[in-house]
C-alpha cells in the first residue's frame, strides 16, 4: 500500500514538473540545463577526491569547468554599464536610430513602427527582456518618428 502511495505521489510531481517544464522559457531551460551539469560534474569530481583520484579530478574540472560556465553564461541578461554607461535619453543620431530598428536610411513612419513593435515584443522587460534595451528601442522609435 505504502508503495502504491509513493508512487502515485511522484506521479503527481512529475506531471507537475511536466507542466511547469512545458511553460518554461528556453533560456531558462538551457540554464537549469548548465546548473544540472555543473552540479553533476562537481559531484563526480568530489567522489573522484573521496576515491584517490585527486589529479583526475582536477583535470576535469580545469578542462570542463570553463566550457560549462561559456555554456550557462550565454543566455544570461548583461547590464550596461560594464564598460561603457548608457547614453542620457535624447543624444541618439538618426543613423544609430536606424541602426538600433534595424532599418534602412529610407524606411517610411509604417516600416519604424513595424520595427519597433517586433522588437518591443522580444525585448520589453514584462517579456524578460532588458530595461535598457527597452529603453533604448522607444528612443529610437522617438527620434526617427518625433515626440
Amino acid at each position: 500500500m505504502i508503495v502504491f502511495l509513493l508512487g502515485l505521489a511522484t506521479l503527481a510531481v512529475m506531471m507537475g514538473a511536466l507542466g511547469m517544464f512545458s511553460r518554461a522559457k528556453l533560456s531558462s531551460i538551457k540554464q537549469f540545463g548548465g546548473w544540472t551539469l555543473a552540479l553533476a560534474g562537481l559531484s563526480l569530481a568530489a567522489l573522484l577526491f573521496l576515491t584517490g583520484k585527486g589529479a583526475l579530478a582536477i583535470s576535469a574540472l580545469f578542462l570542463l569547468g570553463p566550457m560549462v560556465w561559456q555554456w550557462m553564461s550565454q543566455d544570461m541578461p548583461r547590464r550596461p554599464g560594464g564598460t561603457t554607461p548608457p547614453r542620457p535619453p535624447g543624444t541618439m543620431a538618426r543613423t544609430e536610430a536606424l541602426e538600433i530598428l534595424g532599418l534602412k536610411s529610407e524606411a517610411s513612419a509604417a516600416e519604424v513602427k513595424a520595427a519597433h513593435h517586433r522588437l518591443m515584443r522580444a525585448a520589453h522587460p514584462d517579456a524578460g527582456g532588458s530595461d535598457w534595451l527597452a529603453a533604448r528601442i522607444n528612443q529610437a522609435r522617438d527620434v526617427l518618428l518625433g515626440p
